[in-house]
C-alpha cells in the first residue's frame, strides 16, 4: 500500500514538533535521534528522508519551539496584548519552571554558541522576530531600542530565574526584570 501525499509532511511535522520539546527541555547534547523518532512515533531510519543532520533538525525546532512559547502566552491574554501582559506570562514561575512549551531563546542561550551557523542563524531569527513581537504589543517601530531592551530583560530573565531553580532568589529575578521593563515602558512613553 502506497503512503498518501500528505504521509511526507505529517512525518517531518511529529518530528520537528518532538524535537522542538525535547531539545528545548535537555539541550542538544542531551537529546539523540533515536529518542526524538520514538517521541515522533517513527523510526530511526524515517529521520534521514527528512533532514541531513541532527543540527538541521535543531535549526527547524528552535523555530517551532518558539512559535509553540508565543502561542501559550497568547492562549491566554487579551486579543491584541500588550506588552505588560506579554511580560507577565513571559516572566512566569511556571515558565521558568520549564515544560512542553518552554522558550528556546531563554533555555537553549547557552547552548546556542557551540552549534553551527545554520543553528546560531535560526536562532538570531527567532530572537529578531520575538523583538519584533514585543515592538508590535508596544506599538513601536521594530527597530525601537526599548523593544530590544525589553526582549534582552525578559530573555535573560527568564534565563536565570530557570538556571537558579526553587532559589528564592529566582523568583526577585521575575520579579526586577517585569519592574524594569515596566519602567523602560514608563520612561519611553513620557519622552
Amino acid at each position: 500500500m502506497a503512503w498518501s501525499k500528505t504521509h511526507k509532511p505529517q512525518s517531518r511535522e511529529a518530528i520537528v514538533t518532538a524535537a522542538a520539546m525535547l531539545f528545548t527541555e535537555r539541550g542538544y547534547e542531551r537529546v539523540g535521534i533515536d529518542e526524538v523518532m520514538a517521541a515522533a512515533g517513527l523510526t530511526r531510519g524515517a529521520f534521514y528522508a527528512h533532514f541531513d543532520s541532527k543540527s538541521a533538525l535543531y535549526a527547524e525546532a528552535i523555530a517551532v519551539a518558539a512559535i509553540r512559547a508565543r502561542d501559550h502566552i497568547l492562549e491566554r491574554t487579551p486579543v491584541t496584548p500588550s506588552l505588560a501582559d506579554i511580560t507577565e506570562r513571559y516572566l512566569s514561575r511556571e515558565r521558568a519552571d520549564g515544560g512542553s512549551n518552554s522558550c528556546p531563546l531563554a533555555f537553549l542561550a547557552t547552548d546556542i554558541q557551540l552549534r553551527n551557523q545554520q543553528v546560531r542563524d535560526a536562532y538570531a531569527r527567532v530572537f529578531k522576530g520575538f523583538v519584533g513581537n514585543i515592538a508590535g504589543a508596544d506599538q513601536r517601530d521594530k527597530q525601537d531600542t526599548a523593544a530590544l531592551q525589553a526582549a534582552v530583560l525578559m530573555v535573560g530573565g527568564l534565563a536565570l530565574a530557570r538556571a537558579l531553580g526553587d532559589d528564592p532568589i529566582g523568583d526577585q529575578v521575575l520579579a526586577v526584570s517585569k519592574k524594569a521593563i515596566a519602567q523602560l515602558t514608563d520612561n519611553t512613553q513620557r519622552s
